[in-house]
């Protein structure tokens, strides 16, 4: 090798940091007249356990809040911190909580769906356009438009995202001091190995939901696979529930 070439400097790694989610949605819907526009978004949908929230949240045209994004690739003591300017700077929010079981009566989806609901009839008055991330809503009375990756693009979303995580978070630290050795506040219900492996030690409690497949096999007194590998429940890395601030 020559002298040249070993004196090259290293190239520089790139490091991808997660965009802020952006107002773009939201200044077209107000050109078109609308002004009370929600953005919606749930978490919980693929937990082993616990409710299903939602949130509605109705932002100002300018909100002011900077690093809005997916709330998975936040932090928590970030995304604590933007779920306080939400709470201080949003025209509204509205929050719907679905409990385990009714999502075992009605399934997942509908559960997901009736979360949804009860976030915008918690809003003190009624939006008059949705933004909800992926997900069509049925509800006749509002026109809305689902996209794709919303809670990376939608400023709104984003903040209904921050809204709901804090708040089913909160909700699985409190489960946890209900229901010791789950590491509920740790996996917050999701399936990973160490919540596999306190399933199989301690089986199911109330919090779980009966109508998932890991649940129902263990309840019905089936071994779990060993690779712990469900189509509709993929398994988890707990690394996954505090990621580096960015």
């Amino acid at each position: 090798m020559s002298a040249r070439a070993e004196a090259r400097p290293a190239r520089r790694r790139s490091v991808h940091r997660p965009r802020d989610a952006r107002l773009a949605h939201e200044y077209e819907l107000r050109r078109a007249g609308f002004r009370r526009i929600a953005g919606l978004d749930e978490v919980g949908r693929g937990s082993l356990a616990g409710p299903v929230v939602a949130a509605a949240v109705i932002l100002p045209a300018r909100p002011r809040i900077k690093g809005l994004r997916d709330s998975k690739v936040i932090a928590r003591s970030r995304r604590e911190a933007l779920y306080e300017q939400i709470v201080v700077r949003a025209d509204a929010i509205g929050v719907g909580c679905v409990e385990v079981e009714i999502i075992d009566r009605i399934n997942i989806l509908q559960a997901t769906k009736l979360a949804m609901r009860e976030a915008l009839a918690h809003l003190p008055e009624p939006p008059d356009h949705l933004l909800i991330d992926a997900l069509t809503l049925l509800v006749s009375t509002y026109p809305q438009r689902a996209i794709i990756d919303g809670v990376a693009i939608s400023a709104s979303i984003a903040a209904a995202s921050i809204v709901s995580k804090v708040t089913r978070d909160r909700i699985c630290d409190e489960m946890d001091d209900r229901f010791p050795g789950y590491g509920f506040a740790r996996h917050k219900g999701y399936g990973t190995r160490g919540h596999y492996a306190a399933l199989v030690r301690e089986g199911p409690c109330e919090w779980h939901r009966r109508s998932f497949a890991p649940i129902r096999m263990l309840l019905a007194g089936t071994q779990l696979p060993l690779d712990l590998e469900f189509a509709e429940f993929p398994l988890v890395d707990e690394d996954a529930f505090e990621p580096n601030d960015n």
